[in-house]
């Protein structure tokens, strides 16, 4: 029945162009108590329990169905926290238009519950090409930014420092509200405040008209927005007790009046965080103890500001600027302790001074025509970034001291224009085409009084222009559906550093293909089967040959002749849907990888002493990874729902490692690795009554073998209370995390000489979330297809 409805409303009005029926219904519908009308209405015409027809009403809560047979019917008027509307009419030959006059809905007594801005309990949402997260409270709960709550999600790991992968694999991209940015993923995740994020989309396998850059898929974030008619609000004020308290705020209000909409998301990150570790050699030449404390002072402000302008039914202009501004104080303490030879103790003390500036400009036309779902939108996007940063190093080498001043500074603007164009042919067929311009340019200076460094002076530029076009063609039949569409792409990037001699060029057009075949065996049943090719080009950070980081024995360095990894994925995917909302999903994957970019480590050749090692990028062979996952949402009882997940991945990795041979000298050999990475959820929410719930959060990673380390097993229990009062306005709540303190990133290591280590976290924090909601505007929101739900991303050149 529900599926009659959704097709009646989606496709009512087209059918009815091509009819010949002299019979029609009209009427507005307003608010009883406010007597303001109600846009966005479902207006439902029904033969008995049949439906005929439907139709939403326009901005003024207007409504006309048309080419309506001559006969009887019942009209129904329905809208979330209202109660449903119905009457009976008869069409006939003295009464061919029947006019409603004007219909008033009441609302439900449960309006509030029914229309929060935050929902109780996080959803999952399988789509046709992605898995939509709804982030309730129960993830709002878990952490102050987003990196916090990212490890609560299904195939998505976040490890110690920030790095997110899925299903896996660190080759995601991440974006925010369908736009890239030019912060790094790590970065990104410390700076977004939990509580301004609205959806999260799992994009596995995205189709040709996403940008295809991002081997393993895009992990899409989306803030609020709101767009209720006149004032709202939602504030929540969050506190994170670790070894010291940590702050969370954020603030997200609109104000609608006629065509225009305003709106704002603001919010902020304060406090300090402690990281601890320890890596220990153990070798017949050399046994050794690394001790490390890191500890950051962070500052972040993000904000969002915008408008909506609805010029009339067809046309409507927006405009947002998001405003991120990040600064930190770090310190590293290193201790290293030669248990073979004490006189070559070294320590070394790192001070770092870090500021970071971001800002993202956008503005969007989108035009309606008169045909139902055809469409035109235009969207301008300006990334920019500025940041900077100063190191003073110490270090005490045996009994000679020694430090030096480092600092480092980033431009980067990224500028796109993007055109997106839908025309569904008929009714079963729609035809998407898609135009976009990226242009990226990053400039990185370098100076360093280090007396070892040759060229204590550094310009290292990567410049990259990118020409797409994409066209897709699908079709749905009635229990079968397919998409087909390719993306073309000019791609041409240039790297310049005068220090080095550095000069690489690329310049190459390729096809990026996709495929969706879908099949339903009844509304509750549907598999689908995808095809894409991606590709994962390197990053400034992986190209520049500029230090990244060191340490006494370890430097970071970037390779700028990296060549892009390209990667061909197949899924195969099943929805069951059950009854009172519970669902399960489970999906099969293959991946076909070439030219993979990983870590490499190998012995620093520039130094005499033959510990001191570089760590830096490179071009694997031929990979192939395999796997599959499995999650539902399923409700026990009346009191209690469970969200169970697992995943399972396993990639065949080959790599160059540096291995100590006979003579005592280093060199390269192939090493062949089978990774199987495990991961396991279990999230449960137990409600004692309408005011007060617990939550309770398991998850688990089993250990994973790399080519370069083997990674041991992670684990943790999480706990949580939720209490709401003020008829729901506002809630409060408490959870504890790692509540056994089991957390940990443990490693070991064959070469290039056997080594291992732990790193640890303020992983057992206690975390305190105030939630309140205000303003008195009902819930009206713009059911705007491609920009609050973010269809529109999913449905172009977004990307």
């Amino acid at each position: 029945m529900k599926f009659k409805l959704l097709f009646a409303l989606l496709f009512g009005s087209l059918f009815s162009m091509y009819a010949q029926n002299p019979g029609s219904i009209t009427g507005e519908v307003n608010d009883k108590n406010s007597k303001e009308p109600l846009p966005y209405v479902s207006i439902v015409v029904k033969d008995g329990d049949k439906v005929v027809t439907g139709i939403i009403t326009d901005d003024n809560g207007k409504f006309n169905i048309k080419n309506l047979p001559l006969a009887k019917y019942s009209v129904e008027a329905q809208f979330m926290g209202y109660k449903t509307f119905k009457r009976d009419i008869t069409l006939g030959e003295a009464v061919k238009t029947f006019d409603m006059g004007t219909i008033t809905l009441t609302e439900e007594a449960t309006q509030l519950q029914e229309v929060e801005i935050v929902k109780e309990v996080s959803t999952i949402e399988q789509k046709l090409d992605r898995k939509v997260i709804t982030v309730g409270r129960d993830l709002t709960t878990a952490g102050g930014t987003a990196g916090e709550i990212m490890n609560n999600i299904p195939s998505v790991n976040v490890d110690q420092d920030g790095n997110i992968s899925l299903r896996g694999n660190q080759n995601v991209r991440i974006l925010v509200d369908g736009r890239p940015t030019n912060i790094s993923p790590a970065q990104l995740l410390k700076q977004i405040p939990s509580t301004s994020i609205k959806k999260i989309e799992l994009i596995t396998n995205p189709s040709a008209k996403y940008n295809p850059e991002g081997m393993s898929g895009i992990i899409n974030i989306i803030l609020h927005k709101n767009t209720n008619d006149g004032f709202n609000g939602n504030f929540n004020s969050g506190i994170t007790f670790g070894k010291v308290p940590k702050y969370n705020n954020s603030l997200d209000m609109n104000y609608r009046s006629g065509k225009v909409n305003f709106f704002t998301n603001m919010g902020n990150n304060l406090g300090k965080r402690y990281n601890w570790g320890e890596v220990y050699r153990n070798s017949p030449d050399l046994n050794s103890f690394q001790d490390l404390d890191i500890y950051n002072d962070n500052e972040n402000y993000f904000g969002k500001f915008g408008l909506d302008f609805y010029i009339n039914d067809n046309n409507t202009i927006s405009a947002y600027v998001n405003l991120n501004s990040f600064d930190a104080d770090s310190r590293i303490d290193i201790g290293i302790d030669y248990l073979n030879d004490t006189e070559d103790d070294t320590s070394q003390i790192s001070d770092f001074v870090s500021g970071n500036h971001n800002n993202t400009y956008n503005l969007a036309y989108k035009h309606k025509f008169d045909k139902e779902g055809h469409t035109l939108d235009f969207e301008g996007n300006l990334n920019d970034t500025k940041s900077a940063q100063a190191g003073v190093y110490n270090i005490v080498a045996g009994t000679t001291p020694s430090n030096y001043v480092d600092r480092v500074e980033d431009t980067r603007q990224n500028a796109t224009l993007n055109l997106d164009y839908v025309n569904p042919l008929s009714d079963k067929s729609k035809l998407e085409l898609g135009a976009e311009a990226r242009l990226i340019r990053s400039d990185n200076d370098y100076q360093t009084t280090n007396p070892l460094i040759i060229d204590p002076v550094s310009d290292y530029s990567y410049d990259a222009d990118i020409y797409s076009a994409y066209a897709t063609f699908g079709q749905k039949f009635e229990k079968f559906g397919y998409q087909v569409g390719a993306r073309f792409e000019s791609y041409k990037v240039k790297a310049r550093s005068v220090t080095g001699n550095v000069n690489f060029d690329d310049d190459y057009i390729t096809v990026y293909p996709s495929a969706y075949l879908t099949y339903s065996l009844d509304q509750k049943n549907m598999f689908q089967l995808s095809y894409s090719r991606r590709v994962d080009r390197p990053s400034l950070e992986q190209t520049k040959p500029i230090r990244e980081f060191s340490t006494p024995l370890i430097t970071s360095l970037g390779n700028p002749e990296l060549e892009p990894q390209f990667t061909n994925s197949v899924e195969l995917n099943y929805t069951k849907m059950f009854g009172k909302g519970s669902s399960i999903t489970g999906g099969v994957f293959y991946r076909l990888i070439n030219d993979e970019i990983s870590r490499v480590l190998y012995p620093d050749e520039t130094t005499e002493n033959q510990n001191d090692q570089i760590m830096s990028f490179d071009n694997y062979d031929k990979n192939n990874s395999y796997g599959f996952e499995l999650s539902a949402n399923y409700r026990i009882a009346k009191w209690i729902d469970i969200q169970p997940a697992i995943d399972f991945s396993s990639i065949s990795q080959k790599g160059a490692v540096s291995i100590l041979q006979p003579d005592g000298e280093y060199d390269f050999v192939i090493k062949s690795i089978d990774a199987n990475a495990f991961n396991a959820r279990l999230n449960a929410n137990m409600r004692v009554n309408q005011r007060l719930s617990f939550i309770l959060f398991g998850f688990y990673r089993g250990p994973v073998n790399g080519v370069q380390n083997n990674s041991k097993e992670m684990y943790k229990i999480d706990s949580g209370v939720r209490y709401s009062l003020l008829d729901d306005k506002m809630s409060l709540s408490l959870r504890f995390n790692d509540m056994f303190k089991t957390m940990r990133y443990a490693f070991d290591s064959q070469n290039p000489f056997p080594q291992g280590g732990q790193f640890r976290w303020e992983s057992q924090t206690v975390y305190f979330n105030l939630n309140y909601r205000f303003g008195g505007g009902k819930n009206r929101a713009m059911q705007r297809k491609y920009r609050d739900n973010n269809t529109k991303q999913s449905s172009g050149g977004m990307f």
